[in-house]
């Protein structure tokens, strides 16, 4: 690359090393406009300082750092919520437990949910602003995550949110919900995908729970009747070859109306039951 490319060599040289979209996606980043302004400046020489940081962040890219981790950013459900190491990246698969969550939480009505393992925030955030009537308790482990939680609940649903640092139930006595949503570790230990693509940079206690990937998913249903508002739902996303493993385990916990909801790609990945007791 030149020492003073223009935005359209810059672009053309990244992309010898990673994609058309990444390249232009960094590019953004250091130059913070659009894409329809790169394309209308193509011409225009980068300077040094910029060329320089635009360099840095291709090589980190191409040594296969997550791009959310180099933007410090994600879109999820229309939002845009901050990123780091220390948190899980949103993906696009998560939404159905948001989906599912909102067709369970009536758009007038009042009501409590609880978010085990926020991480970003991403879900039970995504709860409260699209439910403001709803009084929403994110709760994680790792007092790093709810670091980046709590500036994402500022930026979009700050009156309706509270934060908490718990080891999933621990620190909520006996409170009880109308509905309780997790996006837990579900991956097993040994399992080959952990040392591949962006997984390598995530943080593992947020991945992986045991041998079989069940441990988290495990304790969080065993442990939900006693949180759960008589009527309230547990949601929980899975691994695709989990959903027999989590009926199982919800309805000896006692959880009624159990079902599994398939991803776009038609597999398995969010099990819920309802707690039908007092």
């Amino acid at each position: 690359m030149p020492a003073a490319p223009t935005i359209r060599e810059a672009l053309d040289a990244a992309q010898q090393a990673t994609s058309r979209i990444e390249a232009r996606v960094l590019l953004r980043e250091v130059l913070q406009q659009n894409d329809a302004w790169l394309l209308a400046h193509d011409d225009e020489l980068l300077t040094a300082e910029q060329a320089q940081q635009y360099v840095a962040l291709v090589v980190r890219r191409v040594a296969g750092e997550p791009i959310a981790y180099i933007t410090g950013r994600r879109e999820f459900h229309g939002r845009e919520f901050l990123v780091n190491p220390a948190v899980l990246i949103p993906r696009p698969e998560t939404e159905l437990l948001v989906e599912l969550a909102l067709q369970r939480l009536p758009a007038a009505a009042p009501g409590r949910v609880l978010d085990l393992g926020t991480g970003s925030g991403c879900i039970g955030i995504t709860i409260a602003a699209e439910r403001p009537q709803v009084q929403v308790t994110l709760v994680d482990a790792s007092a790093a995550a709810l670091e980046i939680a709590r500036a994402n609940a500022a930026q979009w649903a700050p009156a309706n949110t509270t934060l908490l640092h718990s080891d999933w139930y621990s620190a909520l006595a006996a409170e009880r919900y109308d509905l309780i949503v997790a996006n837990p570790p579900y991956v097993a230990e040994g399992d080959a995908h952990l040392q591949q693509g962006d997984l390598r940079f995530e943080p593992r206690s947020a991945l992986a729970a045991g041998v079989d990937g069940l441990n988290d998913l495990q304790r969080i249903i065993a442990e939900a009747p006693r949180h759960l508002r008589a009527g309230g739902w547990l949601l929980l996303e899975h691994g695709f070859d989990q959903a027999a493993a989590c009926a199982w385990l919800l309805a000896a916990a006692g959880l009624q109306e159990v079902f599994h909801a398939p991803d776009l790609a038609g597999m398995p990945r969010v099990s819920g039951g309802r707690n039908t007791g007092e």
